[in-house]
């Protein structure tokens, strides 16, 4: 037990506690949950060191890389595993980013585009159809335990980027990435498609009216029309867009594994 303990405790083991904390706090720096709401730092950093002692003597036992030996070396390792852990929270985060742009287009749709909340991570405005939809996937993500997908990730990553300088970051990683970056307004459009399909054809039907009756004021029929309307398609679509994020989300779980595993 002394020897177990004494390997644990020892320099290498320190060096590889250090880096496996760096790629979880890069994971969570970017991770959906974890960026999504105001979580103060230290409680993100104590989680990520509680996480990495839990993690790395698993890791320690398959490391092989040479011990840097001076403080440049170390550096370039550490920011490494951050660039790391950066793309596996990012690449989670890309679907969320995707919705919120959806939300962003459905309240210029709404003319709900001047009603802004302020976003505590951002520290800007952004409109609340957004931020309704953003809070629908982050539940979504707590029900499907994205965590523990988020996690495992960090995991498996070990398996094709190892410790070390010496690693291989294959072509099929990056066309992977470049093609969940690509998925945004995919994804966007998808999610409100049905309600922003339904609102352009009230706009040309308005636009008709004006044209047959153009003594009525119809900016001021059309604007609470469209708001009163998008708000009533949005309640019946809610359980079809949960359903419909609840698969998109665990689908892109599973390719983060598959991607870094």
């Amino acid at each position: 037990m002394n020897q177990d303990l004494s390997v644990l405790f020892s320099g290498q083991s320190i060096i590889v506690f250090l880096l496996v904390v760096s790629r979880i706090i890069g994971m969570i720096i970017t991770a959906p949950l974890f960026s999504t709401f105001p979580i103060p730092m230290m409680v993100k950093g104590s989680f990520a060191a509680l996480v990495g002692f839990i993690m790395y003597p698993s890791i320690l036992q398959v490391s092989q890389f040479q011990i840097p030996t001076d403080i440049i070396s170390m550096s370039i390792l550490i920011f490494k595993e951050l660039i790391v852990g950066t793309l596996i929270g990012f690449s989670a985060n890309l679907i969320f980013i995707g919705i919120q742009i959806g939300g962003q287009l459905l309240s210029m749709q709404m003319g709900l585009a001047v009603a802004n909340a302020l976003d505590p991570v951002t520290k800007q405005n952004v409109p609340i159809v957004g931020q309704f939809y953003l809070f629908t996937a982050s539940t979504i993500f707590i029900f499907l335990n994205g965590h523990q997908w988020l996690f495992s990730s960090v995991y498996s990553s070990y398996h094709s980027i190892p410790i070390g300088l010496n690693f291989e970051f294959t072509a099929e990683i990056v066309q992977k990435l470049l093609y969940f970056t690509g998925q945004l307004f995919s994804i966007a459009f998808s999610i409100i498609m049905p309600i922003f399909g339904l609102l352009f054809i009230i706009d040309i039907a308005l636009a008709f009216i004006s044209k047959m009756m153009p003594q009525m004021n119809i900016f001021m029929v059309g604007l609470p029309l469209k708001i009163y309307l998008g708000l009533i398609l949005m309640s019946l679509f809610i359980t079809t867009t949960a359903g419909y994020l609840s698969g998109m989300i665990k689908m892109l779980l599973e390719n983060i594994s598959a991607i870094f595993s």
